[in-house]
């Protein structure tokens, strides 16, 4: 069956870094635009960030441009998201699917806390 698993979160202090990874299985990866979105407790799932699969060209909300780095190991089916200087508004579940996020099911997330 083809999945998608995030790993990678934790517990980080405000400042900190944290490399979250997305892999698929049953599918190739390489072959769509991956996003990263995140549910933070009460809010709605948002993008984050996305990485195209034909030439690389990667794009951020506005809240982690400067922080944040998408980069994707095709050979490994696997997309990462390099997470520096972490804010506790960046507190929430991460989850990766295609973008748009057609998958189905979406994957169980990692949950990053940011907190001191």
């Amino acid at each position: 069956q083809a999945q998608l698993v995030e790993s990678g979160g934790g517990l980080v202090q405000p400042g900190g870094s944290l490399r979250l990874s997305c892999e698929a299985s049953g599918f190739r990866l390489g072959d769509y635009t991956v996003g990263w979105f995140r549910q933070a407790p009460g809010k709605e799932r948002e993008g984050v960030s996305c990485i195209s699969n034909r030439d690389g060209i990667t794009s951020y909300t506005d809240s982690v441009k400067g922080r944040f780095t998408v980069s994707r190991d095709n050979a490994k089916n696997t997309v990462y998201l390099q997470m520096n200087n972490v804010k506790p508004e960046d507190t929430a579940v991460y989850y990766c699917n295609t973008d748009p996020p057609w998958f189905r099911p979406w994957g169980q997330g990692t949950q990053v806390t940011v907190s001191s």
